[in-house]
Protein backbone atom coordinates (compact mmCIF):
# COMPACT_ATOMS: atom_id res chain seq x y z
CA UNK A 1 0.00 0.00 0.00
CA UNK A 2 1.16 3.49 -0.92
CA UNK A 3 2.45 5.42 2.27
CA UNK A 4 1.45 8.73 2.74
CA UNK A 5 3.72 12.22 2.37
CA UNK A 6 3.65 12.22 6.46
CA UNK A 7 4.45 8.39 6.60
CA UNK A 8 6.97 8.96 4.00
CA UNK A 9 8.72 11.83 5.88
CA UNK A 10 8.32 9.65 9.09
CA UNK A 11 10.48 6.47 7.79
CA UNK A 12 12.82 9.20 6.18
CA UNK A 13 13.74 10.10 9.80
CA UNK A 14 15.14 6.53 10.74
CA UNK A 15 16.90 6.67 7.15
CA UNK A 16 20.14 8.46 7.08
CA UNK A 17 21.29 9.97 4.14
CA UNK A 18 17.44 8.93 2.28
CA UNK A 19 15.67 11.79 0.49
CA UNK A 20 12.08 12.19 -0.99
CA UNK A 21 11.41 13.83 -3.91
CA UNK A 22 9.63 13.21 -7.63
CA UNK A 23 7.42 9.87 -6.15
CA UNK A 24 11.35 8.89 -4.99
CA UNK A 25 12.94 7.82 -2.14
CA UNK A 26 16.96 8.88 -2.93
CA UNK A 27 20.80 8.10 -1.57
CA UNK A 28 23.72 9.19 -3.17
CA UNK A 29 26.71 7.31 -1.78
CA UNK A 30 30.62 8.03 -2.84
CA UNK A 31 33.43 5.63 -2.98
CA UNK A 32 37.42 5.69 -3.29
CA UNK A 33 36.75 4.48 -6.48
CA UNK A 34 35.21 2.88 -9.47
CA UNK A 35 35.91 -0.99 -8.29
CA UNK A 36 34.24 -0.02 -5.12
CA UNK A 37 31.36 1.24 -6.51
CA UNK A 38 30.49 -1.61 -8.45
CA UNK A 39 31.23 -4.07 -5.27
CA UNK A 40 28.41 -2.21 -4.05
CA UNK A 41 26.10 -2.14 -6.89
CA UNK A 42 26.18 -5.81 -7.24
CA UNK A 43 25.64 -6.13 -3.50
CA UNK A 44 22.44 -4.01 -3.58
CA UNK A 45 21.53 -6.29 -6.67
CA UNK A 46 21.69 -9.23 -4.47
CA UNK A 47 19.65 -7.81 -2.05
CA UNK A 48 17.39 -6.45 -4.77
CA UNK A 49 17.13 -10.24 -6.30
CA UNK A 50 16.24 -11.54 -2.64
CA UNK A 51 13.63 -8.91 -2.02
CA UNK A 52 11.88 -9.28 -5.05
CA UNK A 53 12.33 -5.21 -4.92
CA UNK A 54 13.98 -3.63 -7.76
CA UNK A 55 15.70 0.17 -7.51
CA UNK A 56 16.65 2.32 -10.24
CA UNK A 57 20.51 3.02 -9.99
CA UNK A 58 23.19 5.04 -11.52
CA UNK A 59 26.60 4.85 -11.52
CA UNK A 60 28.89 7.83 -12.16
CA UNK A 61 32.96 6.24 -11.49
CA UNK A 62 32.45 6.62 -7.81
CA UNK A 63 29.40 7.99 -7.14
CA UNK A 64 26.20 5.56 -6.85
CA UNK A 65 22.93 6.51 -6.86
CA UNK A 66 19.87 4.99 -5.59
CA UNK A 67 16.54 5.35 -6.35
CA UNK A 68 13.27 3.47 -4.65
CA UNK A 69 9.84 3.63 -5.84
CA UNK A 70 6.96 0.52 -6.24
CA UNK A 71 5.95 1.58 -9.38
CA UNK A 72 3.18 -0.89 -9.16
CA UNK A 73 1.87 1.51 -6.38
CA UNK A 74 2.99 4.87 -8.22
CA UNK A 75 4.81 5.94 -4.95
CA UNK A 76 6.58 4.96 -1.88
CA UNK A 77 5.40 1.46 0.18
CA UNK A 78 7.15 -0.26 3.15
CA UNK A 79 9.02 -1.95 0.32
CA UNK A 80 10.91 0.83 -0.83
CA UNK A 81 11.68 1.77 3.14
CA UNK A 82 12.56 -1.98 4.13
CA UNK A 83 15.04 -1.96 0.85
CA UNK A 84 16.24 1.26 1.94
CA UNK A 85 17.20 0.24 5.33
CA UNK A 86 18.46 -2.97 4.14
CA UNK A 87 21.11 -1.05 1.60
CA UNK A 88 22.06 1.03 4.67
CA UNK A 89 23.10 -1.94 6.42
CA UNK A 90 25.67 -2.79 3.10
Amino acid sequence: MKLTLQQIMESLNELEGWEYSDNFITKKFEFKDFTKSIKFVNKVAKLAEKEQHHPDISIDYNIVVIRLSTHSENGITNKDINLAKNINSL
